[in-house]
């Protein structure tokens, strides 16, 4: 657990975490733009889709840095600090992604993306297509990245407690379901390039290896402790 008694901005933990929020919004924006740049399309949907690999990204990152930990032999507190804020800029990613591909179709009528229209199939009005399941799925992802991201701190780990803050925490779990349908849901609705494609194979499957792999270790240390 994080000290509480180093959480000043002008102690050094503070002046590392300046430094370490600056390189990564710095190349997570960096990132985004070369991305955007490179994707074919109008300019607001080669932004949207470079925020989306960017935050998914940061999203793997900060949820292998825990059992990595635990496959390394390293401590693994319960909250850490670079885990935090690379989740955190995930957030600001993934929000913006959201923000930003809520204005890619339907000019003025944004309910579209979530509200069935009179020709659609729906649920109690909601649409219940694939492309409205994949903007469900993506709005439930940006409020659990908003969620997680405002108590990850240390303010809202004493607030809480330790066994209510993680289980909270747990959530990201769900993140990372909901994460992965909206991804290929849009995958399949867009028919993304193969290279997207494998692209987001590639981390999808990394991360989950990494979380297994980190969780089998776990239970087979605590079973010999």
């Amino acid at each position: 657990m994080p000290d509480p008694s180093a959480t000043s901005g002008g102690s050094p933990r503070g002046a590392r975490r300046r430094r370490r929020h600056l390189l990564i919004a710095t190349g997570s924006i960096a990132t985004a733009a070369l991305l955007a740049l490179l994707f074919p399309g109008p300019l607001r949907e080669r932004i949207s889709l470079a925020t989306a690999y960017v935050a998914l990204g940061l999203l793997a990152v900060t949820l292998s840095l825990g059992p990595l930990n635990v496959l390394s032999g390293r401590p693994n507190p319960v909250s850490f600090d670079l885990r935090r804020d690379f989740g955190i800029w995930s957030a600001v990613l993934g929000v913006a992604h959201t923000a930003i591909g809520l204005t890619v179709h339907f000019t003025g009528r944004m309910q579209l993306y979530f509200l069935a229209p009179p020709d659609a199939h729906s649920v109690l009005g909601l649409r219940a297509d694939p492309f409205g399941a994949a903007n469900h799925a993506g709005l439930v992802a940006a409020l659990l990245l908003l969620a997680l991201a405002t108590i990850s701190n240390d303010l809202s780990l004493r607030a809480l407690g330790t066994t209510r803050w993680r289980s909270l925490q747990r959530w990201a779990y769900l993140l990372l379901v909901v994460t992965i349908a909206h991804g290929v849901l849009y995958q399949l609705l867009e028919k993304q390039r193969l290279v997207l494609v494998f692209s987001f194979i590639v981390v999808v499957f990394t991360v989950i290896t990494i979380q297994l792999a980190g969780r089998h270790r776990f239970l087979a240390e605590r079973r010999r402790g």
